[in-house]
């Protein structure tokens, strides 16, 4: 199981890209329609925190993946020991 850091550091990466989108946000509507050079700076890094963002969210999901997974076995687990505690009505 990971620790408390590890998930709050993740957060606060999150944080920062999704700060880091909406800077770059501001930024394009800056950028002039002639300035070449900021345009194709600005969808370079626009690219970078894309990439970013989809390594986060497959991050995300694989780590939902794995609470499901934990929660279904907890769930079996919880039915067989119910089930073992039961005691069976015989005769039949």
């Amino acid at each position: 199981m990971a620790d408390p850091t590890t998930h709050a550091r993740a957060a606060d990466a999150g944080e920062l890209l999704l700060r880091s989108l909406r800077r770059l946000t501001a930024r394009a509507g800056a950028v002039k329609a002639g300035d070449r050079a900021r345009q194709i700076a600005l969808i370079d890094d626009l690219e970078t925190v894309r990439l970013a963002l989809q390594r986060e969210c497959a991050r995300l999901d694989d780590e939902l993946e794995l609470a499901t997974r934990r929660v279904m076995a907890i769930d079996a687990y919880s039915r067989n020991r119910r089930s073992a505690r039961v005691p069976h009505r015989g005769g039949h």
